[in-house]
């Protein structure tokens, strides 16, 4: 069964942090504008990064020893929100931060621990995530791409789809079968570290509608991979990959994804006169305020869980379903109330905010799991499959 999420405020020293994040991101998005940072979490920009590594906010809730700053889930919630809200580029060390690393943190052996963790601190290597592939989905237990154990570690063959940032990323962690078939479903899967540098890898990109190619295809021949690639143990990979979803689909990441076009509008209206605004725009925005408001409460609830050391997998999945509906449902609202005003001469930056978030908007229930996996999780943790 789920369980039940209690309501939760953000502590102190979390909230303190806000306004110093605020200062970072003035100081160093001066001047973009609202198309370019609507991106956000797409943004991939190395330097940023780097920036974001110097004040300590990459890997922060990583281990001391290791380069983190051994903070809490609620300190990086903070700096999530604050980065999303604003349209920070954060791609180039999101899933690092966000699940890589906390992941090799957990299972890693000593020496994966040693060699990635600082490294990912410091900003200097980029991950992705290979998961999804060609006649799979999100049906992450019906995986083919299989390692074989041989006297060198471990060869690699097949393929992996929808790969965030594979071509600007130095490693991938591929959940891949070391053993049985794909009937065998979740059993005889693990988790491997993957030199997307190594011979035998051809990553290619896919064009998305607005002309970005942040997804990719990439495909291993005959990739020789050493024994220390494997993280954890053999064959655990479902129970891994499933506490490294928790990580990717709590947090408020889910809900901020259109949160760029929401302000530019809303900026956009304080420019008119009071009389222009008609009485269903003022409605949309207290319907919108509703939601988001107990969205982010669902968020703050799932972080703490993991502040706790707990797995919240069915509460991340239940929160992730309805923060990507609202995210998809947001642009078409904001979209359906432009066109129902009267002409009044509407922001260019507006505009191209809005264009660019319908054209992305699908990719929003492909990432982090499609809406039927997460729905059929959801069945399962009620009882009622």
């Amino acid at each position: 069964m789920l369980a039940t999420l209690t309501y939760e405020e953000l502590p102190d020293h979390a909230i303190q942090l806000r306004e110093k994040v605020r200062q970072f991101i003035k100081e160093h998005l001066k001047d973009v504008p609202p198309s370019v940072r609507a991106r956000s979490w797409m943004g991939f920009d190395e330097v940023f990064s780097k920036e974001m590594a110097k004040a300590g906010w990459v890997g922060l809730t990583l281990p001391k020893e290791y380069g983190g700053a051994g903070l809490d889930p609620y300190t990086r919630f903070v700096i999530v929100e604050e980065m999303l809200s604003q349209g920070a580029p954060v791609a180039a060390h999101w899933i690092a931060d966000r699940q890589s690393g906390p992941l090799i943190n957990r299972f890693g052996s000593d020496a994966q621990k040693e060699f990635y963790l600082p490294k990912i601190c410091k900003a200097e290597v980029f991950f992705c995530i290979g998961m999804s592939e060609p006649q799979s989905g999100s049906d992450l237990a019906s995986i083919k791409t299989k390692a074989v154990k041989n006297s060198e570690g471990w060869l690699l063959n097949g393929q992996k789809v929808w790969t965030t940032n594979a071509h600007q990323s130095k490693y991938m962690i591929a959940l891949v079968r070391t053993s049985g078939t794909s009937e065998d479903r979740n059993k005889g899967l693990s988790q491997l570290i993957v030199d997307l540098t190594a011979p035998g890898v051809t990553v290619r990109q896919i064009r998305d509608l607005t002309g970005d190619a942040h997804f990719n295809e990439v495909f291993f021949e005959k990739v020789q991979l050493s024994d220390d690639a494997l993280i954890g143990h053999e064959g655990a990979g479902w129970e891994q990959v499933n506490a490294e979803l928790a990580f990717e689909r709590s947090g408020p990441e889910r809900i901020y994804s259109s949160i760029v076009l929401l302000d530019t509008w809303l900026a956009y209206l304080r420019t008119l006169p009071v009389e222009k605004i008609n009485n269903s725009t003022v409605r949309l925005i207290g319907k919108i305020i509703a939601q988001l408001a107990n969205l982010r409460a669902m968020s703050i609830a799932t972080t703490a869980q993991l502040a706790e050391g707990k797995s919240p997998i069915l509460e991340a999945a239940l929160f992730k379903d309805m923060g990507t509906l609202f995210e998809q449902e947001l642009i078409q609202w904001i979209s359906d109330a432009i066109g129902s005003e009267e002409a009044l001469g509407i922001d260019d930056d507006l505009l191209r905010t809005l264009v660019y978030t319908l054209q992305v908007a699908p990719t929003y229930s492909l990432r982090g799991g499609t809406r039927e996996i997460l729905r059929g999780m959801i069945a399962r943790g009620l009882g009622l499959r």
